[in-house]
């Protein structure tokens, strides 16, 4: 592919200056064998002295590199929608790239069986994939897998939730200590001294739903430094379904009538508002995750108060550009990207593009 006169025009500069051969300031920039570390590291320092940009576009579609992007992810199952919003966004950044001979394929799998998670990893391992990007869900599992696939020399992305110690390329999702602060912020304002205030934790798995701890810990954090009084309680459900739900959150609200805000630690809040719907409960502030539909409807009721909300489907698209940029050798990848922690009201919902 015939270059543009400006690059051609930088790239005779860089060779007069490094006296060297067109052909030789070619390979450095394009990481071709075939020229020695000194003079690399003088060209490539005529480069940054230049600031000089070459046609990263035109480089890539000369070179039809074919690769495979792996992506395991949680189904969309009815009981949440969540995973839709990262999903579109991988896909968006899929269709970018597809001209440079990138393939995507997608594997999923089901949010409450590690059996469900392995089985879907070991698919796509054998699929031998060039890249990965990863939601974990069960840390154990989890680091596992991250094991092996460090062991086959693959960049990983994670998105949505981290996992500490690992040799990953890049972590794109939420601060999760920081919102669940904020969550406790958020609460501190509406409520008064002698208001008790529960937290959720709704999961089949807690002990390995580590992002759900992180938020609750700086939730608790957050009162502990501010100095408040109010008592925090903590209600752990390990059952998904409506029925255990109510019941355990009945149990609770009954032994303790003073409890004037819940904080559920994941998107399942709507589970929540129902309850305190059915209860007539509207003197509790509920506050959750995610700009479900679920979660929007029980907004603009005003069952829920307020969603925090960390663009799920902006995660996704920069999970998989990120790996595209690494494996091109466009830019450096930050090893960790945090999304900003959006707070959503009934005010303001609207507005919001997830």
């Amino acid at each position: 592919m015939k270059k543009t006169e400006t690059e051609l025009t930088g790239v005779k500069e860089i060779a007069r200056r490094a006296n060297v051969s067109i052909g030789t300031v070619d390979r450095v920039i394009h990481n071709r064998k075939g020229v020695s570390e000194n003079t690399k590291q003088k060209i490539n320092s005529i480069i940054e002295e230049l600031n000089f940009q070459p046609n990263k576009m035109a480089s890539l579609l000369a070179s039809r590199k074919m690769l495979n992007f792996a992506i395991l992810i949680p189904a969309v199952s009815n009981e949440t929608d969540y995973w839709s919003y990262p999903l579109n966004g991988i896909k968006q950044a899929a269709a970018e790239i597809k001209q440079f001979g990138v393939t995507v394929k997608y594997y999923f799998y089901d949010l409450d069986s590690k059996n469900s998670f392995n089985a879907s990893a070991d698919e796509m391992l054998n699929s031998e994939p060039h890249a990965i990007l990863i939601a974990p869900s069960f840390v154990e599992e989890s680091i596992t897998l991250a094991k092996k696939i460090q062991e086959l020399d693959l960049p990983l992305a994670f998105i949505n939730s981290d996992l500490p110690n690992q040799q990953n390329l890049t972590y794109i999702g939420p601060e999760l200590y920081q919102s669940g602060k904020l969550a406790a912020q958020l609460i501190s304002l509406s409520i008064q001294k002698a208001d008790k205030i529960l937290t959720v934790n709704i999961s089949t798995d807690l002990e390995n739903d580590h992002h759900l701890l992180r938020k609750e810990q700086g939730f608790k954090k957050f009162f502990e430094d501010a100095k408040k009084p109010n008592q925090v309680l903590t209600l752990n459900i390990n059952d998904t379904k409506l029925a255990y739900v109510e019941k355990s959150l009945v149990e609770v609200l009954s032994a303790n009538p003073d409890i004037k805000a819940i904080f559920v630690t994941n998107s399942r809040v709507n589970i929540i508002a129902k309850i305190l719907e059915k209860r007539r409960r509207d003197d509790i502030l509920l506050i959750g995750y995610d700009f479900l539909k679920k979660n929007i409807n029980y907004l603009i009721s005003q069952q829920i108060t307020f969603l925090i909300c960390q663009r799920p489907k902006e995660q996704g698209y920069l999970g998989i550009m990120a790996l595209y940029k690494h494996l091109f050798k466009i830019s450096e990848v930050e090893k960790s990207v945090y999304m900003p922690i959006d707070i959503i009201t009934k005010e303001n919902y609207q507005f919001y593009n997830s």
